[in-house]
């Protein structure tokens, strides 16, 4: 009867049959280019890079170790090797308004020489406009100003002192300007003699000396004139003297510069201008005397950082790109990624310009592709908004958190925005990518390609031949020594191990090239020149050990008997159940012992990890199913009427996932009818209300579990796991498994229905009903039916049956006896 739903050896694995491949060792094989099994998320990538249009930037999903990491970057650093270099750019002063700089642009390597020509042309400026100031020519025309100057001055004075000779004064020129004095005839009145004057006489002398300042108003107004102009002149002189050194220069600025764009032009000229407005910085340069004076060094610093307004930042340097650049922004801050403005300690003030402006990874990857990972953007506070604004305004504003968080606490500057083009990929898992996409409509419209990574692909030939190559790649990469086809056809074994499907190949390869790593390892401490299959089973086996303490803990006290459980022997009402546990990297299966009691009652079936909140939601759904399926099997004529305690023994932490259900329900069965259940047959599956068996995962681990508690307690042949038939081509199971099956020490079954189960595990029919709505006498169905209508009849009508049948009994024997 089990025979037809055991699974023979051939079925638990899936084999790597190493004879199709053609080569001996990895050594033989080219390389592989790009990535295996992802040719959705590949093209997905290709198109995201190659549009161009607003708003098609790409978000990367997947789970950790499937290459989306290194392909995205591969892929990124392909394409950025086509495009064209993009420009330099370059701050400078704002003479106009001095808090916003300006950027200019210029092509690229460009930025560095503008920036050098500009240092050069101020230096020589500095050392050729004294020069021109020390000039005879310029002395010359000096001199004229001034002699015109004092020929205009000495006429005044002349006719100023035939007016106050009027008034008995006469003027003269001091230290502190003109003064008048008081005449004594024809000559200037001593001081013995002004002293010695009467009240009468000083008192005419003030008021002449009044009468005489408004007399002379006008003449002292032309004087000021005639200095206001010579001041002018001069100035215009200085000015027309400087500005034949500076346009010079500008010239060949212009003309090796003024191409680049009419910004660069108009700074140009922006700047000729500035520097013959202040063409006595540069007249009176390196010729300051400060010796004697304290407060020489601020005088100094002053002059010096005057000249600073004519320097170059060059912000963005291309000069040494060979295409687009192409930046990881592992850090990505909102100073990262949006640049700051950096502020310096002058004698305990905190200052800044132009110079400080720093350049932020949206401006290094301008023009080219920027990688950022989803989890580090969200968790730097300002990041993720600060890239959406730049992405919808296609520009990088450079603004300081302070005016983020809403204060400003310092004067700051506001540099010119850079005009902002390029593709950003970004990295996440799909909950991110789903959180994002409902709950910010920004993202919908920013990231408009999704490049999804799957965890697993097909094992066809073509990919299994792929992986061959990968781990040639990785030899070749990582100097790793090559394996043989043995080697490979273990590692493809492992990966569809990981995959947990015999038809498909896992594609975190991350977990993959550790098992590379260590096999390469012990290959090395046995002395191999070639990974062959030992140091990969080697390698996977040390893998395990190094993580498998705490199933070694639990085996423990399951071969001491500290955990309960019986794999020998027939019991009612308990069973052997599978679950999944582990710590971090390993997992492992765990049987648990499930008992039911039911009773008289009408509570229904109730899960005490549920009462005591010890259970999930999916785990509580699976056991209300249990009612569902029960209703529909037992009450279409009368009510149901039971209490039934379900509970995991000895499990103390919690429990979740509906792969016990159908397990709940055969010890449910075994109650109710009195029928005994196999105790060395362990059982995992889902159930639904109709009694089909539903897939489940971890099936190999639970499968190992249970066999090897079965080991320590010693294998009888009868032992066993019976799983859903759906989960066959999901057994990926370990040799020594493999090995108990073919010795008949061991046994798998896979089943379709609750019926199948239920016969498996009691040896007993679960019975189908006939045309009249009856099941077969003796059936589980039967017996539960008849349990249930027990349960269902009123205690006081069982005493009146039973005294019927007591009275019909006693008639029929008096019957009998006449």
């Amino acid at each position: 009867m089990l025979e037809k739903y055991k699974l023979s050896a051939d079925k638990l694995k899936n084999k790597c049959d190493t004879s199709c491949f053609d080569f001996q060792t990895t050594a033989d094989l080219y390389p592989l280019q790009g990535i295996i099994g992802q040719k959705r998320a590949a093209e997905a990538l290709e198109f995201g890079l190659d549009i161009k249009k607003k708003g098609y930037n790409i978000f990367v999903s997947g789970l950790s170790g499937t290459g989306r990491n290194s392909y995205a970057l591969s892929i990124a650093e392909r394409k950025a090797e086509t495009k064209k270099v993009p420009d330099d750019w370059v701050y400078v002063h704002n003479f106009k308004n001095p808090d916003t700089p300006i950027a200019l642009n210029l092509k690229p390597g460009m930025g560095k020489v503008f920036k050098k020509e500009i240092e050069n042309m101020i230096t020589t400026l500095q050392k050729e406009i004294p020069q021109v100031f020390q000039s005879k020519e310029y002395e010359n025309k000096r001199s004229a100003l001034l002699q015109q100057y004092e020929k205009y001055t000495q006429d005044t004075l002349e006719e100023l002192n035939a007016l106050a000779k009027r008034f008995d004064f006469m003027f003269t020129q001091t230290e502190r300007g003109l003064m008048s004095i008081p005449l004594r005839g024809d000559r200037p009145m001593t001081e013995e003699e002004y002293r010695n004057l009467g009240p009468d006489e000083i008192e005419d002398l003030r008021k002449k000396s009044n009468q005489l300042s408004l007399e002379t108003i006008d003449i002292f107004n032309k004087l000021r004139s005639l200095e206001d102009e010579y001041r002018k002149r001069i100035k215009q002189l200085d000015e027309k003297s400087g500005f034949d050194v500076v346009d010079f220069y500008i010239n060949q600025m212009v003309d090796k510069f003024g191409e680049e764009s009419k910004c660069v032009e108009e700074f140009l000229r922006l700047l000729e201008d500035d520097i013959v407005e202040h063409i006595d910085k540069f007249k009176s340069h390196n010729q300051q005397d400060l010796s004697g004076n304290p407060f020489a060094m601020l005088q100094m610093r002053s002059t010096e950082a005057f000249f600073d307004r004519y320097e170059v930042n060059l912000f963005i340097d291309n000069s040494n790109m060979k295409g687009a650049p192409l930046i990881n922004e592992t850090n990505p801050t909102y100073h990262n990624l949006i640049g700051r403005i950096e502020y310096k300690n002058e004698l305990g003030v905190m200052k800044t310009d132009f110079m400080q402006i720093k350049a932020g990874a949206l401006h290094q990857a301008n023009g080219g592709y920027l990688i950022l990972q989803a989890k580090d953007v969200l968790s730097n506070p300002f990041a993720w908004t600060a890239l959406k604004r730049a992405l919808k305004t296609n520009e990088i504003n450079i603004e300081g958190l302070d005016k983020q968080i809403g204060y400003v606490i310092t004067t700051s500057l506001k540099p010119q925005p850079i005009p902002l083009d390029l593709k950003v990929i970004m990295i996440g898992d799909p909950y991110t990518y789903y959180l994002l996409y409902t709950y910010d409509e920004d993202f919908k419209k920013l990231f408009k390609i999704m490049a999804d990574f799957d965890i697993e692909m097909d094992r066809d030939r073509e990919n299994m031949y792929k992986m061959a190559r990968f781990i040639a790649t990785h030899c070749e990469k990582e100097g790793l020594r090559h394996f043989d086809k043995s080697a490979v056809g273990k590692i493809i074994e492992y990966s569809s191990r990981l995959a947990e499907h015999q038809k498909k190949l896992s594609s975190r390869f991350n977990q993959v090239v550790e098992v590379l790593y260590e096999a390469d390892l012990w290959a090395e401490s046995m002395g191999a020149e070639i990974v062959s299959l030992e140091h990969v089973e080697k390698a996977i086996e040390q893998k395990v050990y190094r993580n498998n303490k705490y199933e070694e803990k639990i085996l423990e006290m399951f071969e001491d008997g500290t955990l309960l459980l019986d794999v020998e022997g027939e019991k009612v009402g308990e069973i052997n159940g599978l679950a999944v546990t582990g710590t971090g990297e390993y997992s492992f299966g765990k049987p648990s012992k499930i008992t039911v009691t039911t009773y008289r009652g009408k509570a229904g079936i109730i899960n005490i990890e549920r009462e005591v909140r010890k259970s999930g939601s999916i785990h509580d759904k699976g056991v209300m199913i249990l009612s569902g399926y029960f209703g529909a099997k037992f009450a279409q004529k009368r009510p149901l009427s039971l209490s039934a305690n379900i509970a995991f023994e000895q499990l103390y932490s919690g429990v979740d996932g509906d792969s016990a259900s159908s397990t709940e329900l055969y010890a449910l069965l075994s109650s109710l009818s009195g029928v005994p259940i196999k105790q060395y047959i362990a059982v995992t599956g889902s159930v639904n209300q109709k009694g089909e068996i539903q897939p489940i995962g971890g099936v190999n681990e639970k499968i190992e579990g249970f066999f090897k508690v079965c080991k320590l307690k010693g294998l009888t042949g009868e032992q066993g796991v019976m799983i859903p038939h759906q989960n066959v081509k999901n057994l990926m199971l370990s040799d020594e498994v493999i090995k108990a099956v073919e010795a008949g020490l061991f046994n798998i079954y896979a089943i379709k229905t609750i019926e199948e189960g239920i016969e498996i595990l009691t040896g007993v029919p679960a019975g189908a009903r006939d045309e009249e709505g009856k099941y077969p006498e003796g059936s589980i169905y039967d017996l539960v039916e008849k349990k249930l209508e027990e349960f269902s009849k009123d205690p006081s009508e069982e005493e009146e049956e039973k005294e019927e049948e007591e009275v019909k009994e006693e008639t029929k024997e008096e019957k009998e006896k006449k």
